[in-house]
């Protein structure tokens, strides 16, 4: 008797790594038709990710090849001379803040003079106002008694002892000395800012004693020596197109800050003209300069 629990116990012992093997793969063979199933999903996922990796990684050496050649080019750009005194790579404006100046060649050299349109450009004064003829005269007495269509002579004394006929950066003309200083200042921003853009700004005229064409007797600022036409390579602006050359629209930012008006702005627009603001005017008076 006896012997019969020592021969259950050996085939227990037996039996039982027969079963720790069997049991298992019937549990399996039971769930096998959901098995496979999650095992496929997870490979597409896994495909899916791995696609995107790689994407990634063949658009980021897209991305160093290209700063790569980028690099290169600016490496074998000329050097650019600056034209103030001094070494480094910073200049600085007349108003004491510092502007990077260009080192290297003006992408856009060729476009200072494409015709563009003026975008916003009921705005482009951001609150200047233009003195006008009314105003210019009740301050500063009229230029001249009778104006004709052609420029003539200044003969108001006040106005024609502070004339002054100078180079004035890139132009010589003829304007109030105020506004002879305050344009002076204009360019010198500009040419330390864009030289590119400073070298190619031409001009088609400033003090000009007349009336405005087609009226009996108003008078144009220009009458005044407080505005003065511009413009890029010697093209003329079309008057009232609502188009301007795309240096003037760059130019536009230097005047307004200088407290000068574009008249960009006007109805008739006429972007090749620039003058003093009633603002910048009444400063002056303020202080004397007129």
């Amino acid at each position: 008797m006896r012997l019969i629990p020592t021969i259950i116990l050996a085939f227990a012992i037996i039996l039982a790594p027969v079963l720790w093997y069997v049991i298992p793969m019937a549990i399996g063979q039971n769930y096998s038709s959901s098995g496979p199933a999650i095992d496929s999903q997870a490979r597409i996922e896994i495909e899916i990710l791995n696609q995107q990796v790689e994407d990634i990684r063949l658009r980021l050496e897209d991305i160093r090849e290209g700063m790569s050649a980028l690099g290169q080019e600016v490496r074998n750009r000329p050097a650019f001379t600056p034209q103030t005194p001094g070494a480094g790579t910073q200049g600085a404006l007349t108003d004491g803040s510092e502007v990077f100046e260009q080192n290297g060649v003006n992408d856009i050299i060729d476009a200072y003079a494409q015709v563009v349109l003026i975008a916003d450009r009921q705005n482009v004064n951001k609150g200047l106002k233009v003195a006008g003829p009314t105003y210019l005269a009740a301050k500063l007495g009229r230029p001249r008694d009778i104006l004709s269509d052609t420029c003539e002579p200044m003969t108001n004394a006040r106005l024609k002892s502070q004339l002054v006929t100078e180079q004035v950066g890139p132009i010589r003309v003829t304007m109030l000395k105020p506004a002879i200083e305050s344009l002076r200042r204009v360019f010198e921003n500009v040419r330390i800012t864009d030289p590119d853009l400073y070298a190619r700004i031409n001009t088609a005229g400033a003090l000009c004693v007349r009336r405005i064409r087609g009226t009996r007797d108003s008078l144009s600022t220009h009458s005044f020596g407080l505005a003065v036409d511009l413009n890029i390579d010697g093209r003329l602006d079309t008057l009232g197109d609502g188009r301007t050359q795309l240096g003037l629209t760059i130019l536009a930012d230097f005047f307004r800050t200088e407290g000068w008006v574009w008249g960009a702005s006007w109805r008739r627009e006429d972007s090749m003209h620039f003058e003093i603001s009633r603002k910048q005017l009444e400063e002056w008076l303020d202080q004397g300069k007129l």
